[in-house]
């Protein structure tokens, strides 16, 4: 199965998401990255920028063993849920798709995630 995850933070959001990207590789070795893109926080009070990529991996796992795998990361790398209401988020990843299988049609049409998109494709040929 093919998977499409978006990554971002908010708060040492470089550094997290670097701790991310490791921590994913370690579980999926053919993940592969788009560009980290700073962005602007949708429905969040807190005006810090984000810093958002997209990822792609292949995985037999089931979906559910994948989103335990990615709020493990999450919480591996610093996410505290009380710290949402302050509009910090140290790691948020989100199962955007798995195969044709859309879990967040809302995000699939944000900007940054239609960059990495593209640029995932880039990368495949």
């Amino acid at each position: 199965m093919t998977y499409i995850i978006s990554l971002g933070s908010n708060e040492q959001r470089h550094e997290n998401l670097d701790e991310a990207r490791r921590r994913l590789k370690d579980i999926f070795p053919d993940v592969c990255f788009s560009t980290e893109q700073d962005t602007e926080p949708i429905m969040i009070c807190r005006s810090v920028p984000f810093a958002n990529q997209v990822a792609r991996f292949h995985s037999d796992m089931p979906c559910q063993q994948v989103l335990a795998y990615l709020k493990a990361i999450e919480c591996k790398v610093g996410r505290m849920p009380d710290e949402v209401c302050r509009g910090i988020v140290r790691m948020d990843i989100d199962l955007l798709m798995c195969d044709d299988v859309v879990y967040k049609p809302m995000d699939m049409e944000r900007g940054y995630v239609q960059v990495g998109l593209q640029e995932l494709k880039e990368k495949e040929k």
